[in-house]
């Protein structure tokens, strides 16, 4: 088992990549590893991510309360956000919040990502909503991201950011890098003319894939009511199938839209 000292330093390497990939600027940012269910390290408010060292990292308890800190260093005020994530997905052992200019810049203009367009990004993503905006340090972020927590593995946040977790802190960063290549991919490809979307019995055969490899995580793969109905997927929903807890008229009126598309 890997001692709190070695994690400490793999959040400062992770904390060292995002910065260095211009995923945050100046303090931004925050990292978090969920040790046991009660104690979790996370990075400091107010220190540049591309700079910590160990000794910088804080433990907190579930309720985000201090366990251990260095004099000078008190937890990220973005704590709320991760033991959200950590209450409601027993599976996530490591969340990462960053900017991430791409990314950020579709939450800022209230675009998800929701358009299938490349093979990865569809089988370890799916679709990435956005979050409502709320008031960075309360408890708005946290209630605005709860509600996607149970149908995907990253989020965009409303005019702020984005944010990823996972099974552990490696992955977390993965998939934050991969939202951020799928932003970029999706912007640049509109600036060409616009993207030539996969069509919807390829998403459904990479969804398959995505199921028999048993990949952990929450994906509209398992999720989305049209598939599970054995209807074509609907990746472009933007969300709105919310698995189950859309109603029979939402669920009816997705197969519409996705059956005039398929011309049936």
């Amino acid at each position: 088992m890997t001692n709190e000292y070695e994690i400490k330093k793999q959040i400062c390497e992770i904390g060292k990549r995002i910065y260095n990939k211009g995923m945050v600027a100046s303090n931004d940012g925050n990292i978090s590893v969920k040790l046991n269910d009660n104690e979790f390290l996370c990075t400091p408010t107010g220190v540049s991510k591309g700079f910590m060292t160990p000794e910088f990292i804080c433990k907190v308890d579930a309720n985000g309360k201090v366990l251990q800190a260095n004099p000078g260093f008190k937890p990220s005020s973005e704590i709320k956000m991760h033991m959200r994530v950590y209450r409601e997905r027993p599976d996530v052992n490591s969340v990462v919040h960053a900017h991430p200019l791409y990314a950020t810049s579709f939450a800022i203009a209230g675009i998800p990502l929701t358009e299938p367009i490349m093979p990865e990004a569809v089988i370890a993503l799916g679709c990435v909503p956005i979050a409502e905006y709320g008031t960075p340090s309360t408890e708005e972020i946290p209630d605005a991201v709860s509600k996607y927590l149970q149908h995907y593995d990253a989020v965009l946040l409303a005019n702020h950011g984005a944010l990823s977790f996972s099974d552990s802190l490696l992955n977390a960063y993965h998939k934050m890098e991969s939202v951020e290549f799928y932003a970029q991919l999706l912007y640049q490809s509109k600036m060409l003319g616009g993207p030539k979307a996969l069509s919807n019995d390829q998403v459904e055969r990479l969804y398959e894939i995505r199921r028999q490899f048993g990949l952990k995580g929450k994906h509209p793969a398992d999720l989305c009511p049209n598939a599970k109905a054995g209807k074509p997927s609907c990746h472009g929903c933007s969300g709105s199938c919310g698995g189950s807890s859309a109603d029979a008229d939402t669920i009816a009126a997705i197969t519409k839209i996705v059956l005039e598309k398929l011309g049936k």
